[in-house]
């Protein structure tokens, strides 16, 4: 589900409040944002256990729910998906996220970019029979091979010019939003994630969506 393209050099920090899509992504006002290296059940997803059929898709965005609570969250993008997702491994002060759906036994490790510790956690989930493991399920990957009118819909960018009011946008040197004009002279942003984001030469960078907009920035379409 997850294909990485190639991450930035230095990665992007995103910070603020967030959305519960689903059991393994999330919104930051705005910015989709699939976890990387976990894999949980898509929101139409069954599983089985104790002989009846289990909502496990809707149990395990309950639980992201609830981990999600617990604070604000920091989030380091490390590449976009074929969906236009961003990639990233995010964590508040409780909780890495990913981890944590792993240990509950709602999700599983994904991809070459699992930690060591999601492995770990996953087989503590098993051995005590947590979440998925406490009675009989699909993978997430093979349940949206064999159902892929659920799967996510490749999309271009999220509604342009939508304002973000609490997330920061940042890397190792500083802002990370880049601003420049266009051949036709508009005055235009770009989101870590976004198509054209790596290939910009920024003349000016913020840390905010609402701080490139005062300064006479739109949000690029794409």
């Amino acid at each position: 589900m997850a294909g990485l393209a190639v991450p930035p050099a230095a990665a992007n920090v995103l910070a603020g409040p967030a959305e519960v899509i689903d059991g393994d992504t999330i919104d930051m006002t705005g910015t989709r944002i699939r976890l990387l290296g976990i894999d949980a059940p898509e929101s139409a997803q069954q599983c089985r256990r104790d002989g009846q059929a289990w909502d496990c898709g809707r149990d395990a965005a309950a639980a992201m729910q609830e981990i999600v609570g617990a604070g604000p969250l920091e989030c380091t993008a490390r590449g976009t998906d074929r969906y236009g997702r961003t990639l990233a491994t995010c964590r508040n002060a409780l909780f890495d996220l990913g981890h944590e759906m792993v240990r509950r036994g709602l999700a599983v490790p994904f991809g070459e970019d699992a930690p060591y510790e999601y492995g770990e956690a996953r087989d503590l989930a098993r051995r005590l029979g947590f979440g998925l493991w406490a009675g009989e399920f699909e993978e997430p990957a093979a349940w949206r091979a064999a159902n892929p009118r659920s799967a996510p819909v490749p999309a271009r960018a999220e509604v342009a010019e939508r304002p973000a009011r609490e997330a920061r946008y940042t890397n190792a040197q500083g802002c990370a939003i880049k601003g420049n004009h266009s051949r036709r002279g508009d005055f235009i942003y770009h989101l870590p994630g976004q198509r054209y984001y790596d290939v910009t030469r920024p003349e000016a960078l913020f840390c905010t969506e609402r701080e490139a907009i005062a300064a006479g920035f739109r949000r690029s379409k794409e």
